[in-house]
């Protein structure tokens, strides 16, 4: 039983150590995209094609 407290703590220090890390690499910036926001003006916008009416506009007669 003590052996599962100990690798209890041992695994909760670890994971607070990534935590740590993971927050000191977020505030240095590292995860900022500089690169798409400067190529994203060469990729092609979709062409919006409008939905026409194909439907015979005439009034249909009934008999």
């Amino acid at each position: 039983m003590s052996a599962i407290y100990i690798l209890l703590g041992i695994s909760i220090l670890v994971a607070i150590f990534f935590f740590i890390i993971f927050i000191m690499a977020v505030r240095s910036g590292q995860f900022d995209d500089g690169y798409t926001p400067s190529v994203r003006m060469l990729f092609e916008d979709e062409l919006v094609k409008k939905q026409t009416e194909t439907t015979n506009k005439k009034p249909k007669k009934t008999n």
